[in-house]
């Protein structure tokens, strides 16, 4: 019996290693160019893995792609937690936590209901809007993870995923000329910087850009956002199965899954285990540079998945859809600083 499940084991591996290895030589391209010429990491990834396309025609190639999509994925964000604690996220203060925490939460509604009003399915006003509110490409791929499968879901994240890349390199230029503009003090701009921008690598660009105090800030707040990431990933993935439950899609092994992805649980047990120092800087650093590298090998192979054509059959009104939530989340976090905060 041990025999028979270790060679199973033993041939599951073989099969993915060489798909999973083209992802990880993308990821580590990606990040080459990104040292040498400073646009983000997730898009070269992104851009590359789709340029490799036809190897998802290869039938050796296919499964290491597919477990780069979900299982190093659902890793990399569970690892994110050893990033947060819950003193440096009290220490920003209550009323900015809530009011940042509020506007992540609208932009998500606002993208849901625009979606619709604009033609587009509620699914993809919910990814949109949560990659837009939370954590950029992270929260994307978080959020697909956990959606109900079909045949527009693939081709919809990795839409999102390059738009709200685009949009935060974008952003990272501009906010900090807009913190500027508005006086804003050191504190203040971290707040505006980290509670709008939405991936973790341009709010630290952005961030120390202005000032040492700005930069720490601004990360401690993104980082906030980001862990706004699991009641968000909570509560829809519930919702999805209580819809999928109604309409009779599930099977009883589905039903029997935790209501909790195993990955938001991770999530939650290394922010406690960061926040009461049980992880040793020895581990939790090499943890969190793996962390990195499954995030963008992540990106990676949903860029082999992806067809250019696919994208280009999205149309113009989901970009349209994705600015005007870029531009609702600064508004608020910015109102919030100027007038209630």
């Amino acid at each position: 019996m041990m025999k028979h499940a270790s060679q199973t084991f033993t041939k599951k591996i073989k099969s993915v290693v060489p798909g999973l290895s083209i992802c990880l030589i993308v990821a580590a391209a990606a990040q080459f160019l990104a040292e040498h010429y400073g646009a983000p990491q997730m898009l070269f990834a992104l851009l590359l893995g789709m340029a490799l396309h036809f190897l998802m025609e290869d039938e050796a190639c296919r499964p290491g792609v597919e477990s780069g999509a979900k299982i190093v994925l659902r890793t990399g964000v569970a690892l994110l937690g050893l990033r947060i604690t819950v003193d440096q996220v009290v220490d920003l203060g209550w009323m900015p936590v809530l009011w940042v925490a509020s506007g992540v939460f609208l932009t998500i509604f606002i993208g849901f209901v625009s979606s619709r009003l604009l033609g587009c399915t509620g699914k993809f006003g919910v990814l949109s809007g949560g990659s837009v509110g939370i954590c950029g490409a992270s929260a994307a791929l978080a959020i697909s993870s956990i959606m109900p499968k079909d045949k527009e879901l693939e081709r919809n994240t990795i839409f999102v995923v390059l738009t709200v890349t685009t949009l935060s390199t974008i952003a990272m230029v501009v906010y900090p000329i807009l913190s500027t503009a508005f006086n804003l003090s050191p504190e203040a701009a971290g707040l505006f910087l980290g509670g709008t921008i939405h991936d973790v690598a341009q709010v630290v660009g952005a961030g120390y850009s202005l000032s040492d105090t700005t930069g720490d800030v601004a990360t401690i707040m993104k980082l906030f956002r980001v862990s706004l990431l699991v009641p968000v990933v909570f509560v829809l993935g519930f919702a999805f199965r209580m819809r999928s439950r109604k309409q009779n899609e599930e099977s009883l092994h589905e039903k029997s899954k935790l209501p909790i992805p195993l990955f938001v649980i991770g999530f939650c047990v290394l922010v406690m285990l960061n926040s009461f120092g049980w992880a040793p800087e020895m581990v939790k650093a090499p943890l969190i540079n793996i962390s990195s590298w499954c995030l963008v090998t992540a990106i990676a192979a949903l860029g082999v998945k992806t067809s250019l054509k696919s994208l280009i059959d999205v149309g113009f009104l989901p970009v349209a859809l994705m600015v005007g939530e870029t531009i609702f989340l600064a508004s608020w976090v910015l109102i919030g600083l100027v007038y209630v905060l």
